[in-house]
């Protein structure tokens, strides 16, 4: 998997079935010696656990180990290991159960909310309780917190890989053609439909994924409603069938039945998308900062990064939301064993804190949940635009899906494409959406 799709998904990563009193009853068993450390000198080194198919952050303690953070290596060797994606949850409750957690691991979604397995067990490190009493909470972004409490409930991750969200625009395109970056909905359409006007595409997304096409959905909700509209819907006070909720529907709906996504949006893969725009052949593009990687390649860009400009998803009028809330993901949780927390393992929790942000950055061109709090050279610009774009907001807000099941989201995805094509009416598509909320509960 890339890494501009491991962003994407956040490392969305499947629960493996599991006998769930059997399950139970081995956390159960190790929930007991969950506090302190791991024998009276605690871990011998700094065990990672991460999936294979994405090596950003065990290469970037790596290179922390061997530059930064070498006294707190010194101290505590760093030792990486990785398993298959598709089998972590597999993978950390058989560990949990054998009283055998890594230091820091990669772990399922759902383990690590103060509801899963591994939070009610008492298993993990509250990170923020932990980075305050080390004096390092400063380290991480508020925006960047603010995500991780919202997805997991609590500070259960580090923020090592942190994604906003907005809109890519073509400048050229826009200037050709008269056009000024979007400020509202109303703006946002108008713009789109002169571009259409004049023979341009002027939103491009990978339609065939639903995901892309979901994202605007939420977001119109989170401008028009506030940033706790799909809590509410979580928490039962709303529901999708509620008329503010019908209408964001209906504003993507409206955007596929005038042709603003161009031809053949149902259709469109992730690549073709980011060709469509990286050509020149679209003038704008919903996406995340892992995009970045794409745009700064000069293979793929025939357009130029200078050519590129990135706004946040436009306000709408009348709405409870800011602009200044972007959206965001944290990427999958990495948790501590609570068990294997001491001294040690916190000298390098500190210097990870301290360091990871502008070293990820420098080595890897990737912008994380930490502040830079060592310059970094070689930035292109729109990259450092977007680290202080991250910087510099307070909160965010979560996808539409963020909160569903999992028969919830996949319906969302599948089932978005017949919204823009007209066979299914806002109405409708919200109502299905509702019923499968309602019957996870």
């Amino acid at each position: 998997m890339s890494v501009a799709k491991a962003g994407r998904r956040g490392w969305v990563i499947r629960a493996a079935a599991t006998t769930a009193t059997a399950l139970a009853l081995t956390l159960a068993g190790c929930a007991s010696d969950s506090g302190g450390s791991s024998g009276a000198g605690g871990p011998d080194s700094l065990t990672l656990l991460t999936p294979a198919e994405n090596a950003i952050i065990r290469n970037a303690l790596t290179t922390l180990s061997q530059k930064e953070c070498s006294t707190a290596n010194a101290a505590l060797p760093f030792k990486s290991d990785t398993v298959a994606q598709s089998e972590v949850v597999q993978k950390i409750t058989l560990l949990a159960g054998q009283d055998a957690l890594p230091v820091m691991f990669v772990a399922g979604t759902a383990q690590v909310r103060p509801t899963g397995d591994l939070g009610k067990g008492g298993l993990i490190v509250d990170y923020e309780q932990t980075l305050k009493d080390l004096g390092a909470w400063d380290d991480v972004l508020p925006a960047a917190a603010s995500t991780v409490k919202a997805v997991y409930g609590s500070m259960a991750s580090l923020p090592f890989q942190f994604n906003i969200e907005g809109v890519f625009y073509n400048k050229k395109l826009f200037a050709d053609n008269g056009v000024t970056p979007p400020a509202t909905w109303t703006d946002l359409v108008a713009a789109a439909q002169k571009l259409k006007t004049a023979g341009v595409v002027p939103i491009t997304e990978a339609g065939s994924e639903g995901w892309p096409v979901t994202r605007l959905i939420g977001n119109h909700i989170f401008r028009n409603l506030g940033p706790d509209a799909m809590v509410a819907i979580r928490d039962g006070k709303a529901k999708l069938t509620d008329p503010e909720y019908v209408k964001a529907a209906d504003a993507i709906a409206q955007l596929g039945a005038a042709g603003l996504f161009g031809e053949g949006i149902t259709s469109r893969t992730t690549d073709a998308a980011n060709a469509q725009f990286l050509n020149g052949q679209a003038a704008m593009m919903y996406n995340g900062s892992w995009f970045l990687a794409n745009l700064n390649d000069p293979k793929q860009n025939k357009i130029g990064a200078e050519n590129v400009g990135f706004i946040p998803f436009p306000a709408v009028a009348g709405g409870k939301g800011d602009i200044s809330q972007w959206p965001a993901n944290a990427g999958a949780p990495t948790a501590m064993s609570k068990k294997s927390y001491g001294p040690k393992v916190g000298d390098w929790l500190s210097c990870i804190a301290e360091n990871y942000g502008s070293s990820v950055m420098q080595n890897q061109g990737v912008i994380s949940g930490f502040r830079l709090n060592q310059p970094v050279s070689n930035v292109p610009p729109l990259t450092a635009q977007l680290q202080k774009m991250a910087s510099e907001s307070s909160q965010s807000v979560l996808w539409f899906e963020a909160l569903f099941d999992a028969k919830t989201t996949k319906d969302a995805q599948t089932n978005v494409a017949l919204l823009l094509t007209g066979k299914l009416t806002p109405q409708k598509y919200m109502e299905m959406l509702q019923a499968d909320l309602d019957q996870a509960r």
